[in-house]
């Protein structure tokens, strides 16, 4: 029996019949949907990535202002017509993928304990190779799909489908711990917040 095969049987032997205790994060006492976005824009933000937040009539102009003069940018084909000129993933090779500087997405869930952004790869978020090869990723998160932490965001995705799990930008070091960003992934990481719209005066809040 190896040292591992040892130390698995003792930990196995010590838990037996012992019944598992979990206490998932919980938001704080009173936490509203809006202080989750806020609390999630925050921890986004601590990785780096520009976080931007917008209501539905300034989405179109947040996407804009996020992608710099004259970069080409792919968008997966559920976007719609959101970035125009943009080239409509059908299915691009790894070298037209390199050709490209940015990509344009919509999440499944986004975290709010862990700034984490969970893509399930639905039409509005495209194949996993165009989020990974353009050196920005602007991803489009709507406030309703912000939950408070990791096993609340399981209830909304589907196991059966591929996840990629973002925390920030692409980043890794080396052994002098000298962060490299953008080797596995996008360099830069824009996240857009979409809010409902406040009410104007003398509309009732909906």
């Amino acid at each position: 029996m190896s040292a591992r095969d040892e130390i698995l049987r003792k930990v196995r032997s010590a838990i037996a019949g012992t019944t598992p205790v979990t206490t998932p994060v919980q938001p704080p006492p009173g936490a509203t949907a809006p202080d989750l976005v806020a609390h999630f824009a925050e921890r986004v933000a601590d990785y780096r990535a520009v976080v931007v937040r917008t209501d539905p009539g300034g989405l179109a102009a947040a996407v804009a202002d996020s992608l710099p003069a004259g970069v080409r940018v792919v968008v997966p084909p559920g976007l719609g017509d959101l970035v125009p000129g943009a080239v409509i993933d059908a299915g691009l090779t790894a070298v037209e993928l390199d050709a490209v500087d940015a990509v344009v997405t919509r999440c499944r869930v986004g975290i709010a304990e862990t700034g984490t952004i969970v893509l399930d790869h639905e039409p509005d978020q495209g194949r996993r190779a165009i989020t990974l090869v353009p050196d920005l990723h602007v991803c489009i998160v709507d406030a309703g799909q912000v939950v408070a932490d990791v096993p609340d965001a399981f209830a909304h995705l589907d196991p059966r489908r591929p996840l990629t799990w973002i925390s920030g930008p692409s980043a890794t070091s080396d052994i002098e711990l000298d962060r490299v960003e953008g080797v596995h992934g996008p360099r830069v990481l824009w996240v857009i917040v979409v809010e409902p719209a406040a009410p104007r005066p003398g509309e009732a809040a909906g």
